[in-house]
């Protein structure tokens, strides 16, 4: 475990790690439409849910992004709780930065490439993680001013669920079951030994 208390990504993991799921969020519309500087659209109170249905290859039920071939490889999106900008908004949360499960525990961030498991004990739902959820100009009026820039590269992930479940709030088992790939180290054209 890292400081701040985040697995990071390594080799294959075997064994799962105790998470939680802090929350979970459906929005059957998308509230970011035109300029930040006009607010975003009103939203019904019942978007953060205690329990979704995932669907492979497809997203969450109910969600604005479900089965959407635009949204396909991005249709569910992580964040890891640790890496929300407190100190800008202490309350923040998914309503405010838009995405769908927000986890306690584990450094999504670091997971780009792999393939990840989330199991709330309704048995294990897989994700491909496949790209950065980067944050847009929209955090600075959700969250607040200087958010966009301190969520940069802590953002959360957008994934493509790959089997079927239920996931709800609380604690949860996390696998990584196939890790991101290592980059490889750049290697010097030069070789010479130029100590002689």
């Amino acid at each position: 475990m890292e400081a701040g208390g985040l697995h990071r990504a390594g080799p294959t993991v075997d064994t799962m790690t105790e998470v939680e799921v802090v929350q979970l969020l459906v929005s059957a519309s998308h509230r970011f439409a035109g300029r930040p500087a006009d607010g975003p659209s009103a939203g019904p109170d019942d978007e953060p849910v205690r329990e979704v249905r995932v669907r492979a290859g497809l997203g969450l039920v109910g969600d604005r992004y479900f089965g959407r071939p635009a949204h396909r490889d991005a249709a569910v999106t992580l964040m890891s709780e640790e890496n929300l900008p407190r100190d800008i908004n202490a309350s923040a949360g998914l309503r405010e930065t838009r995405r769908n499960i927000l986890l306690r525990g584990v450094d999504v961030d670091s997971l780009v490439g792999s393939t990840i498991v989330l199991d709330t004990g309704a048995g294990p739902v897989a994700f491909a993680v496949n790209r950065p959820a980067r944050p847009c100009a929209w955090m600075d009026v959700t969250v607040g001013p200087g958010a966009q820039r301190a969520l940069r590269a802590k953002g959360g992930v957008r994934c493509t669920p790959l089997s079927d479940g239920v996931l709800s709030v609380g604690r949860a088992t996390f696998a990584v079951v196939e890790a991101p790939p290592v980059p490889a180290r750049e290697t010097s054209r030069d070789t010479r030994d130029v100590t002689a």
